[in-house]
């Protein structure tokens, strides 16, 4: 599968993560917010509580679960990037409440799970 492919199987799961979110009672504050080295897919708002959340993908589970691919690495760079961005937002990371969240898409999109508070600095 060509990049192109990829980012735009990307963006649909991102938007339907979106979707999933929103019935939840969450407000979508901003999509794909890109930094060099980083990128935050979802920035979303759950009452007084800033959630970034990262979208996972897999079509077939025999390869593991989605969330899975969320490694340390990938966290630190999630971290920054929410730094960064509240930075730019002008908010104050030591008086802003705000946690990271985990979409894990399966099965062609049949197969929704979302894992609050997946990532913790440290």
């Amino acid at each position: 599968m060509g990049l192109f492919n990829r980012r735009k199987t990307g963006l649909f799961y991102e938007q339907q993560a979106a979707d999933y979110l929103i019935r939840h009672g969450l407000f979508l504050v901003e999509k794909n917010f890109v930094i060099r080295g980083g990128e935050l897919d979802l920035v979303m708002r759950d009452k007084q509580t800033l959630v970034f959340v990262e979208v996972k993908y897999r079509d077939n589970p025999r390869h593991g679960h989605a969330a899975e691919m969320v490694t340390k690495q990938k966290q630190k760079r999630l971290i920054r990037s929410a730094m960064i961005w509240m930075k730019k937002q002008h908010l104050n990371v030591h008086n802003t409440d705000f946690r990271f969240d985990v979409v894990a898409i399966q099965d062609s999109g049949r197969h929704i799970e979302w894992i609050k508070n997946a990532i913790t600095e440290g």
